[in-house]
């Protein structure tokens, strides 16, 4: 009797305290930090990938020049990489136009699309 009692014992202290830091963890990853800026990260955003490989024709969207493209078409999104391996920013088509941004993440550039282009 007396060894049941102390495995329930301690099974359930376990539990416990699994769960606080649990909850500890939750809370922590929901609070905003400050040290992080807003833009999202080009490495984060290039580890996404489309499980079905869907191709889609991105003719209408500027590539610069000596770039390595990575396309993501479950997204509508155009990754640019240097030669050297460095993000040189991402073009993403939003509704009828395709905004371009630079490697921090900030929008530098909106390219209207005419209608059924792209399409």
């Amino acid at each position: 009797m007396r060894g049941t009692l102390w495995r329930m014992w301690s099974v359930t202290a376990l539990v416990g305290v699994m769960l606080s830091g649990l909850s500890s963890v939750a809370l922590a990853q929901d609070a905003p930090d400050d040290d992080k800026s807003a833009a999202p990260d080009m490495h984060a955003l290039a580890s996404r990938f489309n499980a079905t490989r869907v191709k889609k024709d991105y003719s209408y969207i500027h590539r610069p020049p000596g770039d390595k493209v990575i396309e993501q078409p479950d997204i509508d999104r155009l990754m640019f990489w240097t030669k050297e391996g460095q993000p040189d920013g991402y073009a993403q088509r939003r509704g009828d136009s395709v905004i371009y941004y630079n490697a921090g993440g900030q929008a530098v550039r909106v390219q209207r699309l005419a209608p059924g282009e792209g399409d």
